[in-house]
């Protein structure tokens, strides 16, 4: 036991050591040579581990890119400053699971708890982003009374437009599709901007609604015990928030399920992630009650659906085809020996590598022969989702509709184009013909201590390119709007609701 505790007081010690020394390392100013050796390092590992960096632009182009970024670096700079030089220069390679992690301060394991007992300062609020302009769209919590519509003009004297022509430069979708970006800057905005000024408790916002400017300090609220009980009656689990996935930060479930109409003829299934926890229960489940109902249509919605795991969309599609079918092509890589570059023993704790380093062989072999080079010369990755999969035994036989629009990205934008649906928004923000992520090479940047994480995978649907270098577009294009989301109406949905009407007075 006193073993044990000393172990438990040296790991305490050694975080908040590690903690403080990030801390000082994040502001410590890097002389502009060290900085250039950081993006020297940054563009050969790029080109060591993806699979496609010139996919959407030149090698040319990108070095070019690269050298001019050196060139503006004439004084010494701090890793967080040096993250906005070279950030940009990233996002123009324009595949959207790449980025170089902005260096957000970190917080020692006191300062956490004392945070854990106070509300959100700007989480509490929900955000629409329109022409490049910031919007409160809801306030559930009546926050210093703003009124959804009000727009937020500065934050502490510093004019919005300046923090969105800022971050705007750091996001890139996958290729030339401009659809992505509202939807990342109206969920990443307040993360850039905490991760840059700290955690505040207090800020003073310049805000306008219809005519009238106002002031208004908002301030970290401190959580009442009310706000406490409730908190701990979220995190209580039960079978359905299982199986829906519930999220107690958000008071939401990432997949849920429901009937459009008292007949139950229109089944409807909204996925926010693709985030696979129990999603075989789900998916199971759901369609077995499609199934008795004998609901005719389906709408599945993917919107400000960011993807996630390839397998839960195989296993979803497995319930919506007629015939076997390949998700995907098989994966493509830069080298046999990729895998084994995946960081296996990143974020572990020393009790970790313990465990992590039993099981560290089994993985090396796996890892090591599961890459083979194909008779075309290129290298290709084994996954389930780029095997033939058959339909399931409950699959839906009726006509699908999937809503998509530009947060809908990544695996999100698999659902599509083997005319098995009817796609009805907006262009996705994921590209149509794929993207590069699976697993990733944590990289290091040596001098800022940035990190790089690469994908190594080629992911590409089992499909006949378009090559638009563009994300997918709808077979049905409705365009939201700031006044749609502040009156509430789904326009999307309302036009699908609308076309199944005018399907059933058909038969």
């Amino acid at each position: 036991m006193k073993k044990l505790t000393a172990l438990f007081i040296f790991i305490i010690l050694f975080s908040c050591n590690s903690v403080q020394k990030y801390n000082r390392q994040r502001l410590t100013k890097l002389p502009p040579e060290k900085l250039k050796e950081d993006v020297d390092y940054a563009y050969r590992k790029l080109k060591q581990f993806h699979p496609k960096l010139n996919w959407y632009i030149s090698e040319k182009d990108l070095t070019k890119k690269f050298d001019s970024l050196k060139m503006t670096i004439t004084d010494s700079l701090s890793p967080v400053d040096f993250y906005f030089k070279i950030q940009p220069v990233v996002a123009d390679i324009k595949e959207g699971h790449l980025a170089v992690r902005i260096p957000g301060k970190r917080y020692s394991s006191n300062e956490i708890k004392g945070m854990k007992n106070k509300k959100g300062l700007f989480g509490r609020l929900d955000y629409h982003v329109e022409n490049e302009r910031l919007y409160v769209s809801a306030n559930k919590d009546s926050i210093e009374n703003i009124l959804p519509g009000t727009e937020i003009l500065t934050i502490n004297d510093v004019p919005v437009e300046i923090y969105m022509k800022k971050y705007r430069k750091l996001i890139s979708s996958d290729g030339f599709n401009t659809t992505f970006y509202p939807y990342y800057l109206k969920d990443s905005f307040f993360n850039f901007y905490s991760a840059e000024n700290g955690f505040l408790d207090s800020v003073k916002l310049e805000t306008k609604y219809e005519d009238a400017i106002k002031t208004i300090n908002l301030t970290r609220e401190s959580k009442s015990d009310a706000d406490k009980e409730k908190e701990k009656a979220q995190k209580k689990g039960s079978t359905e928030k299982r199986t829906n996935d519930y999220v107690a930060a958000t008071d939401s479930y990432n997949r849920s399920f429901k009937y459009l109409d008292q007949d139950s003829t229109i089944a409807y299934i909204k996925v926010k992630s693709f985030s696979r926890t129990y999603s075989k229960r789900f998916y199971e489940e759901t369609f077995k009650k499609i199934k008795a109902k004998k609901a005719s249509y389906l709408v599945i919605d993917v919107r400000e659906n960011y993807g996630g795991s390839l397998s839960e969309i195989n296993d979803l599609y497995s319930y919506l085809a007629k015939d076997s079918f390949t998700l995907i092509k098989k994966p493509e890589l830069t080298s046999k020996y990729s895998p084994l570059k995946t960081n296996y023993f990143r974020k572990t704790s020393p009790i970790g590598y313990v465990v992590k380093g039993i099981f560290y062989p089994f993985y090396f072999f796996r890892q090591a022969f599961i890459a083979k080079k194909g008779k075309d010369g290129k290298v290709y990755y084994k996954t389930k989702e780029s095997k033939l999969t058959k339909p399931k035994e409950d699959s839906f036989a009726g006509k699908v509709y999937v809503l998509i629009n530009g947060g809908s990205f990544s695996a999100s934008s698999i659902i599509k184009n083997d005319e098995r649906a009817i796609l009805v928004g907006e262009e996705t923000g994921g590209a149509n013909d794929g993207t590069v992520a699976g697993f990733y090479s944590y990289q290091i940047l040596p001098n800022s201590r940035l990190q790089l994480p690469i994908g190594m995978m080629l992911v590409e649907p089992n499909i006949d390119f378009t090559n638009t270098k563009k994300g997918v577009t709808p077979n049905v294009e409705i365009l939201n709007s700031l006044d749609n989301v502040l009156e509430k109406k789904d326009i999307q949905l309302e036009y699908v609701k609308s076309e199944i009407e005018k399907d059933k007075l058909k038969i």
